[in-house]
Protein backbone atom coordinates (compact mmCIF):
# COMPACT_ATOMS: atom_id res chain seq x y z
CA UNK A 1 0.00 0.00 0.00
CA UNK A 2 1.48 3.36 -1.01
CA UNK A 3 2.08 5.86 1.73
CA UNK A 4 1.80 9.61 1.41
CA UNK A 5 5.63 9.71 1.39
CA UNK A 6 5.75 7.26 -1.56
CA UNK A 7 3.18 9.30 -3.43
CA UNK A 8 5.17 12.51 -2.99
CA UNK A 9 8.40 10.73 -3.97
CA UNK A 10 6.85 9.31 -7.12
CA UNK A 11 5.30 12.64 -7.98
CA UNK A 12 8.75 14.21 -7.70
CA UNK A 13 10.19 11.68 -10.14
CA UNK A 14 7.39 12.32 -12.63
CA UNK A 15 7.87 16.07 -12.31
CA UNK A 16 11.62 15.68 -12.79
CA UNK A 17 10.95 13.59 -15.88
CA UNK A 18 8.69 16.28 -17.33
CA UNK A 19 11.17 19.08 -16.70
CA UNK A 20 14.36 17.23 -17.61
CA UNK A 21 13.31 15.39 -20.76
CA UNK A 22 12.98 18.46 -22.96
CA UNK A 23 16.46 19.59 -21.94
CA UNK A 24 17.91 16.52 -23.63
CA UNK A 25 17.07 18.16 -26.99
CA UNK A 26 19.71 20.76 -26.24
CA UNK A 27 22.35 18.08 -26.73
CA UNK A 28 20.99 16.78 -30.04
CA UNK A 29 23.37 17.43 -32.92
CA UNK A 30 22.06 19.72 -35.62
CA UNK A 31 21.98 17.93 -38.97
CA UNK A 32 23.96 19.70 -41.66
CA UNK A 33 22.24 20.69 -44.91
CA UNK A 34 24.99 19.00 -46.91
CA UNK A 35 27.49 16.18 -46.62
CA UNK A 36 31.10 16.25 -47.76
CA UNK A 37 32.29 13.75 -50.35
CA UNK A 38 35.68 13.31 -51.99
CA UNK A 39 36.22 13.31 -55.72
CA UNK A 40 38.88 10.74 -56.60
CA UNK A 41 40.46 13.19 -59.04
CA UNK A 42 41.78 15.07 -55.99
CA UNK A 43 44.25 12.20 -55.66
CA UNK A 44 45.04 11.66 -59.34
CA UNK A 45 48.78 12.30 -58.95
CA UNK A 46 48.97 9.94 -55.99
CA UNK A 47 47.09 7.27 -57.94
CA UNK A 48 49.08 7.77 -61.14
CA UNK A 49 52.31 7.33 -59.19
CA UNK A 50 51.04 4.00 -57.92
CA UNK A 51 50.87 5.13 -54.30
CA UNK A 52 47.11 4.49 -54.05
CA UNK A 53 44.85 2.07 -55.88
CA UNK A 54 41.24 2.67 -56.78
CA UNK A 55 40.21 -0.40 -54.77
CA UNK A 56 41.61 1.24 -51.62
CA UNK A 57 40.10 4.68 -52.24
CA UNK A 58 36.99 4.35 -50.00
CA UNK A 59 38.99 3.18 -46.98
CA UNK A 60 41.63 5.87 -47.60
CA UNK A 61 38.96 8.59 -47.75
CA UNK A 62 37.46 7.44 -44.47
CA UNK A 63 40.63 6.82 -42.49
CA UNK A 64 42.81 9.65 -43.82
CA UNK A 65 40.25 12.43 -44.04
CA UNK A 66 37.15 11.33 -42.14
CA UNK A 67 35.15 11.63 -45.38
CA UNK A 68 32.40 9.06 -45.89
CA UNK A 69 31.19 9.76 -49.41
CA UNK A 70 33.29 9.03 -52.51
CA UNK A 71 33.12 9.99 -56.17
CA UNK A 72 34.98 7.59 -58.44
CA UNK A 73 36.76 8.45 -61.70
CA UNK A 74 36.30 5.72 -64.30
CA UNK A 75 39.78 6.04 -65.79
CA UNK A 76 41.26 4.69 -62.56
CA UNK A 77 39.46 1.36 -63.09
CA UNK A 78 38.65 1.67 -66.79
CA UNK A 79 38.92 -2.06 -67.50
CA UNK A 80 36.74 -3.06 -64.55
CA UNK A 81 33.29 -1.80 -65.58
CA UNK A 82 32.13 -5.35 -66.33
CA UNK A 83 34.32 -7.13 -63.77
CA UNK A 84 31.78 -8.18 -61.18
CA UNK A 85 34.41 -9.72 -58.89
CA UNK A 86 36.25 -6.41 -58.75
CA UNK A 87 33.08 -4.34 -58.34
CA UNK A 88 31.83 -6.59 -55.55
CA UNK A 89 35.15 -6.21 -53.73
CA UNK A 90 35.05 -2.43 -54.17
CA UNK A 91 31.48 -2.27 -52.91
CA UNK A 92 32.27 -4.42 -49.88
CA UNK A 93 35.34 -2.34 -49.02
CA UNK A 94 33.29 0.85 -49.12
CA UNK A 95 30.60 -0.72 -46.94
CA UNK A 96 33.09 -2.02 -44.39
CA UNK A 97 34.54 1.51 -44.07
CA UNK A 98 31.11 3.08 -43.65
CA UNK A 99 31.49 4.88 -46.96
CA UNK A 100 28.69 5.85 -49.36
CA UNK A 101 29.44 5.42 -53.05
CA UNK A 102 28.06 8.65 -54.53
CA UNK A 103 28.84 8.69 -58.24
CA UNK A 104 31.13 7.61 -61.05
CA UNK A 105 32.70 10.29 -63.25
CA UNK A 106 32.87 9.07 -66.85
CA UNK A 107 35.59 10.26 -69.22
CA UNK A 108 37.16 8.86 -72.36
CA UNK A 109 34.09 7.10 -73.73
CA UNK A 110 33.40 9.38 -76.70
CA UNK A 111 31.65 12.71 -77.23
CA UNK A 112 27.93 12.87 -76.57
CA UNK A 113 27.77 15.78 -79.01
CA UNK A 114 29.86 14.18 -81.75
CA UNK A 115 28.93 15.36 -85.24
CA UNK A 116 29.26 11.83 -86.62
CA UNK A 117 26.09 9.85 -85.94
CA UNK A 118 27.85 6.50 -85.66
CA UNK A 119 30.50 7.78 -83.27
CA UNK A 120 27.87 9.52 -81.18
CA UNK A 121 25.77 6.36 -80.96
CA UNK A 122 28.88 4.42 -79.93
CA UNK A 123 29.68 7.03 -77.27
CA UNK A 124 26.19 6.64 -75.80
CA UNK A 125 26.53 2.86 -75.83
CA UNK A 126 29.94 3.10 -74.14
CA UNK A 127 28.33 4.87 -71.17
CA UNK A 128 25.85 2.06 -70.48
CA UNK A 129 28.37 -0.19 -68.76
CA UNK A 130 29.29 2.59 -66.34
CA UNK A 131 25.65 3.24 -65.51
CA UNK A 132 25.35 -0.47 -64.74
CA UNK A 133 28.52 -0.39 -62.64
CA UNK A 134 27.33 2.69 -60.73
CA UNK A 135 24.04 0.97 -60.04
CA UNK A 136 25.81 -2.13 -58.70
CA UNK A 137 28.07 -0.03 -56.48
CA UNK A 138 25.05 1.73 -54.97
CA UNK A 139 25.78 5.14 -56.48
CA UNK A 140 22.99 7.59 -57.25
CA UNK A 141 24.59 9.19 -60.33
CA UNK A 142 27.07 9.09 -63.15
CA UNK A 143 28.79 12.28 -64.31
CA UNK A 144 29.05 12.73 -68.07
CA UNK A 145 30.43 15.44 -70.37
CA UNK A 146 28.68 17.47 -73.06
CA UNK A 147 31.32 17.84 -75.76
CA UNK A 148 31.24 18.12 -79.51
CA UNK A 149 32.21 20.30 -82.47
CA UNK A 150 29.96 22.76 -84.26
CA UNK A 151 27.79 25.71 -83.36
CA UNK A 152 26.28 25.82 -79.90
CA UNK A 153 22.90 25.02 -81.44
CA UNK A 154 24.25 22.01 -83.32
CA UNK A 155 26.11 20.61 -80.33
CA UNK A 156 23.14 21.33 -78.11
CA UNK A 157 20.75 19.34 -80.29
CA UNK A 158 23.06 16.33 -80.38
CA UNK A 159 23.74 16.43 -76.64
CA UNK A 160 20.03 16.65 -75.88
CA UNK A 161 19.46 13.47 -77.89
CA UNK A 162 22.33 11.62 -76.21
CA UNK A 163 21.36 12.71 -72.70
CA UNK A 164 17.74 11.74 -73.28
CA UNK A 165 18.81 8.24 -74.32
CA UNK A 166 21.17 7.88 -71.37
CA UNK A 167 18.59 9.19 -68.93
CA UNK A 168 16.07 6.64 -70.16
CA UNK A 169 18.65 3.89 -69.70
CA UNK A 170 19.64 5.26 -66.29
CA UNK A 171 16.04 5.43 -65.13
CA UNK A 172 15.80 1.64 -65.24
CA UNK A 173 18.77 1.43 -62.87
CA UNK A 174 17.61 4.41 -60.76
CA UNK A 175 20.73 6.33 -61.77
CA UNK A 176 20.90 10.06 -62.42
CA UNK A 177 22.82 11.21 -65.48
CA UNK A 178 24.43 14.51 -64.51
CA UNK A 179 26.50 16.88 -66.63
CA UNK A 180 29.47 18.88 -65.39
CA UNK A 181 30.54 22.23 -66.77
CA UNK A 182 33.78 20.78 -68.07
CA UNK A 183 35.23 22.98 -70.77
CA UNK A 184 34.13 24.21 -74.17
CA UNK A 185 30.51 25.18 -74.61
CA UNK A 186 29.55 23.16 -71.51
CA UNK A 187 31.28 25.80 -69.39
CA UNK A 188 28.63 28.32 -70.37
CA UNK A 189 26.00 27.99 -67.67
CA UNK A 190 23.21 29.40 -69.79
CA UNK A 191 23.87 26.91 -72.59
CA UNK A 192 24.08 23.87 -70.31
CA UNK A 193 21.02 24.83 -68.29
CA UNK A 194 19.14 25.27 -71.57
CA UNK A 195 20.17 21.79 -72.68
CA UNK A 196 18.99 20.26 -69.41
CA UNK A 197 15.71 22.13 -69.60
CA UNK A 198 15.16 20.78 -73.11
CA UNK A 199 15.92 17.22 -72.01
CA UNK A 200 13.36 17.68 -69.26
CA UNK A 201 13.88 14.37 -67.47
CA UNK A 202 13.92 14.11 -63.69
CA UNK A 203 17.02 11.93 -63.62
CA UNK A 204 19.03 14.19 -65.93
CA UNK A 205 20.69 17.07 -64.15
CA UNK A 206 23.84 19.02 -63.45
CA UNK A 207 27.04 18.77 -61.43
CA UNK A 208 28.00 22.44 -61.02
CA UNK A 209 31.76 22.79 -60.57
CA UNK A 210 32.91 26.00 -58.88
CA UNK A 211 36.03 26.27 -60.99
CA UNK A 212 35.28 25.19 -64.55
CA UNK A 213 33.63 28.25 -66.10
CA UNK A 214 36.68 29.92 -67.68
CA UNK A 215 35.28 32.76 -69.86
CA UNK A 216 31.84 32.64 -68.20
CA UNK A 217 31.14 34.19 -64.79
CA UNK A 218 31.52 31.37 -62.30
CA UNK A 219 28.90 32.65 -59.87
CA UNK A 220 26.31 33.17 -62.60
CA UNK A 221 27.18 29.72 -63.92
CA UNK A 222 26.40 28.08 -60.59
CA UNK A 223 23.17 30.08 -60.34
CA UNK A 224 22.25 28.84 -63.83
CA UNK A 225 22.88 25.19 -62.97
CA UNK A 226 21.63 24.87 -59.38
CA UNK A 227 17.98 24.30 -60.39
CA UNK A 228 19.20 21.09 -62.04
CA UNK A 229 21.91 20.14 -59.53
CA UNK A 230 22.07 16.59 -58.25
CA UNK A 231 25.58 17.10 -56.94
CA UNK A 232 28.02 19.96 -56.38
CA UNK A 233 31.76 19.99 -57.04
CA UNK A 234 33.76 22.23 -54.68
CA UNK A 235 36.85 22.97 -56.77
CA UNK A 236 39.92 24.37 -55.03
CA UNK A 237 43.44 25.31 -56.10
CA UNK A 238 45.15 27.79 -53.76
CA UNK A 239 44.52 29.02 -50.22
CA UNK A 240 45.42 32.17 -48.33
CA UNK A 241 46.74 32.34 -44.75
CA UNK A 242 43.17 32.30 -43.40
CA UNK A 243 42.22 29.13 -45.23
CA UNK A 244 40.15 30.86 -47.91
CA UNK A 245 40.32 29.79 -51.56
CA UNK A 246 42.12 32.68 -53.23
CA UNK A 247 40.26 32.64 -56.53
CA UNK A 248 36.80 31.44 -55.52
CA UNK A 249 34.61 33.26 -53.01
CA UNK A 250 33.28 30.28 -51.06
CA UNK A 251 31.02 32.50 -48.95
CA UNK A 252 29.27 33.56 -52.14
CA UNK A 253 29.31 30.12 -53.73
CA UNK A 254 27.95 28.24 -50.74
CA UNK A 255 25.23 30.86 -50.27
CA UNK A 256 24.15 30.28 -53.89
CA UNK A 257 24.06 26.54 -53.27
CA UNK A 258 22.14 26.86 -50.00
CA UNK A 259 19.69 29.42 -51.37
CA UNK A 260 18.83 26.91 -54.11
CA UNK A 261 17.55 24.62 -51.32
CA UNK A 262 20.17 22.04 -52.25
CA UNK A 263 20.60 19.10 -49.91
CA UNK A 264 23.10 16.38 -50.68
CA UNK A 265 26.81 15.84 -51.20
CA UNK A 266 29.30 18.60 -51.91
CA UNK A 267 32.37 16.95 -53.37
CA UNK A 268 35.92 18.11 -52.72
CA UNK A 269 37.94 18.38 -55.91
CA UNK A 270 41.36 19.77 -55.10
CA UNK A 271 43.51 20.46 -58.17
CA UNK A 272 46.20 22.72 -56.76
CA UNK A 273 49.96 22.35 -56.65
CA UNK A 274 51.05 24.67 -53.83
CA UNK A 275 49.83 22.12 -51.29
CA UNK A 276 50.18 18.37 -51.56
CA UNK A 277 47.04 16.52 -52.59
CA UNK A 278 46.51 15.35 -49.02
CA UNK A 279 46.99 18.81 -47.51
CA UNK A 280 44.83 20.38 -50.21
CA UNK A 281 41.98 17.99 -49.47
CA UNK A 282 42.27 18.73 -45.76
CA UNK A 283 42.27 22.48 -46.42
CA UNK A 284 39.18 22.23 -48.64
CA UNK A 285 37.36 20.10 -46.06
CA UNK A 286 38.09 22.66 -43.34
CA UNK A 287 36.80 25.42 -45.60
CA UNK A 288 33.58 23.58 -46.39
CA UNK A 289 32.94 22.78 -42.75
CA UNK A 290 32.49 26.48 -42.07
CA UNK A 291 29.18 26.34 -43.91
CA UNK A 292 27.58 23.32 -42.27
Amino acid sequence: MNTRRDFIKNLGLVTAGVTLAPSLDLFAAKKSWFEVSLAEWSLHRTINKGELKNIDFPQFAAEKFGIYGVEYVNQFFKDKANDMTYLKDLKNRAKSSGVTNVLVMIDGEGNLGDEDNARRAKAVENHYKWIDAANFLGCTSVRVNAAGKGTKEEVGKRVVESLSTLADYGKKAKINVIVENHGGISSHGDWLSGVLKTVGKKNCGALPDFGNFYDYDRYQGVIDLMPYAKGVSAKSHVFDANGNERNIDYDKMMKIVKDAKYKGFVGIEYEGSELSEIDGIIATKKLLERYK
